[in-house]
């Protein structure tokens, strides 16, 4: 028998759970173990809440992490918990499957200033996840600046732009539902530093803005090349400026404004005490397609910023890691000897949910090789589990997890799929009586 530990429980993890299951069969063990009480990780706290139909893949995962050679470890914490080298003490692989939780900094000056907020914190906030829930961001002003043309900052600027009926059928929080209910932001600018052609936005999710109740896209058509250059596109970036085009031509009117700013790159964020205005230097594009600043600023009022531009993958004691690039050290997935990683723990914040599924099945080829054949004498689960319960951690199972997603369903609002819990607290209580 061999002994596996994933580290994350997001589309990374289970996909490298899935790849060792097919490969190995029933010769392999693998436990998954997360820092929060319950699965999924990006799938649960980064999908928009609107997007239901990304977050079913769960159940893809929900199908491996039943089987009987996969184990859901929640609430253990790597570095607070345990460390690496006793993981890789106790199983033959280790995988850090992490992703990439936590925003890179925005180095503006004003960008401690109060109301410049990350994506990771911002999405964590309206999707329920404990180290945000309790946020409060400042939704009592007139204008918001989304930094980022990515999807990302598509998701955040069509939940400002929502209203409480659009989120029907969506699993977005209740404190998040409430304050975005009473929120008098009006006008959103969305913030690339590049044009129309050089957009990070998927169709269908630019298509999705010009679909709101209350909220109308608009775009300059100046900032647009000649029509003829669209056809050198690829097709899906092809639609998504087909998309632009048309919020350009549209001249709809709407309470609320989703303004595209192209060719301006924040160089300041300016207010007393709290932000106020962005100070914006508009761009243009040189020879190699890079953004070069013209010298001309303009200033945008505003009192929140919200930052879309990327994500990194914390650093974990004794892994090597690449501060420039924010992921851990690695060659095609290996770090060392028994130590692996995959998805954006490897890569870096980049492609869609199922780009992690090839890393995964990459990583269990590279593990089954060094393995062989016969056992190494690894404790696996039957040490993690003595370790952890010496050092008094209250392991949470996939049984509790099924508790914990039944109380969530139990407490749903009207045309809600669940209620969230948004504290660990609350979690742990979800499972009841029986801990096992």
């Amino acid at each position: 028998m061999r002994h596996v530990a994933v580290i994350g429980s997001g589309p990374a993890g289970y996909y490298s759970a899935e790849a060792l299951q097919k490969l190995l069969g029933d010769e392999v063990r693998i436990d998954i173990l997360d820092r929060l009480p319950v699965p999924y990780g990006l799938i649960r706290f980064g999908v928009a809440p609107d997007h239901q139909s990304i977050k079913a893949v769960s159940k893809r995962y929900e199908k491996v992490a039943l089987s009987d050679n996969v184990r859901f470890v929640g609430n253990v914490m790597v570095g607070r918990d345990i460390s690496i080298p006793e993981l890789m003490d106790l199983y033959d692989a280790v995988i850090l499957a992490t992703g990439a939780p936590v925003d890179r900094q925005l180095d503006l000056p004003g960008s401690q200033l109060a109301g410049v907020i990350g994506s990771a914190a911002f999405v964590g906030w309206y999707n329920g996840h404990p180290d945000f829930a309790d946020l409060a961001p400042p939704l009592d002003v007139e204008g918001a600046v989304v930094i980022g043309n990515g999807n990302v900052a598509l998701d955040v600027a069509r939940i400002l732009s929502k209203t409480p009926k659009e989120f029907e059928g969506s699993d977005i929080v209740g404190h998040a539902l409430d304050a975005l209910a009473k929120s008098s932001v009006r006008t959103i600018h969305v913030l690339g530093r590049r044009g129309p052609h050089q957009i990070a936005m998927t169709p269908k999710e630019l298509g999705e803005l010009g679909h709101l109740d209350e909220a109308a896209p608009k775009v300059d058509l100046e900032d647009f090349p000649p029509e003829a250059d669209d056809a050198l596109l690829e097709p899906g970036m092809r639609k998504s400026v087909t998309h632009l085009r048309e919020f350009a031509t549209a001249g709809a009117s709407k309470r609320k404004t989703i303004d595209f700013d192209f060719f301006a790159m924040p160089v300041a964020i300016e207010g007393e005490g709290r932000v106020q205005r962005v100070i914006v230097e508009r761009t243009r594009l040189d020879d190699q397609l890079r953004s070069v600043g013209t010298g001309e600023t303009y200033e945008i009022p505003c009192g929140m910023v919200i930052s879309c531009i990327g994500y990194q993958t914390p650093p974990i004691d004794g892994v090597p890691y690449e501060h420039g690039r924010g992921r851990f050290a690695n060659s095609e997935g290996v770090i060392a000897p028994g130590l692996y990683c995959v998805g954006w723990a490897r890569r870096g914040p980049t492609g869609t949910i199922g780009t992690n599924r090839p890393d995964g099945f990459e990583v269990a080829e590279k593990i089954a090789q060094a393995m062989g054949s016969g056992t190494s004498g690894k404790f696996g689960r039957a040490g993690l589990d003595t370790l952890l319960e010496g050092r008094g951690v209250d392991v949470v199972t996939f049984r509790d997890w099924q508790k914990i997603e039944a109380a969530e369903a139990a407490r749903a609002r009207a045309g809600s799929p669940r209620e969230k819990f948004t504290h660990v607290e609350e979690m742990l209580d979800a499972r009841g009586g029986d801990k096992g």
